[in-house]
């Protein structure tokens, strides 16, 4: 029964989320946006006692986990191969573990994880000012500087 609850309220919340960004002037992934705000709810009413299989949001939190890694990954576009997989590699673990102290209520270990992840990314973004003069030249890169020129 809970999966058939959590498929309701990822497919309202995405299809409301939908609605709205409809109205507003930016956008918000709405199953993203779904799948987070059911496992959110899941976990509240686990928290004042409610019956909550506890698998059904570790499976969204886990989605949400790779959901946020591509998204930041997009922030790292500038980043060699290795340091982006190395970046992965330490992101989703960590990600998971906070997932798991917040079903397991540890807040330090997600205070700890969190920091982690901050960490970890805010090197790797820093990084990749020092290794942006060495990216490949684009087509818009050669005909800006052919313009420049003359």
């Amino acid at each position: 029964m809970t999966i058939t609850i959590t498929v309701i309220s990822i497919l309202a919340i995405a299809t409301l989320v939908w609605l709205v960004n409809r109205v507003m002037s930016f956008n918000v992934c709405p199953i993203c946006t779904g799948v987070f705000l059911t496992w959110v709810w899941l976990i509240i009413a686990h928290t004042i006692g409610y019956q909550v299989n506890l698998i059904i949001p570790a499976l969204l939190m886990g989605g949400t986990v790779v959901g946020i890694m591509y998204k930041i990954e997009k922030k790292f576009s500038g980043l060699s191969a290795n340091k982006m997989l190395l970046w992965k590699i330490l992101f989703v673990p960590a990600g998971f573990v906070a997932a798991y102290a917040l079903l397991e209520q540890s807040e330090i270990v997600f205070i700890i994880a969190i920091a982690f992840l901050f960490l970890v990314s805010f090197i790797l973004l820093h990084s990749k000012s020092s290794t942006t003069g060495s990216r490949p030249e684009t087509v818009g890169d050669i005909e800006k500087k052919m313009e420049d020129c003359c």
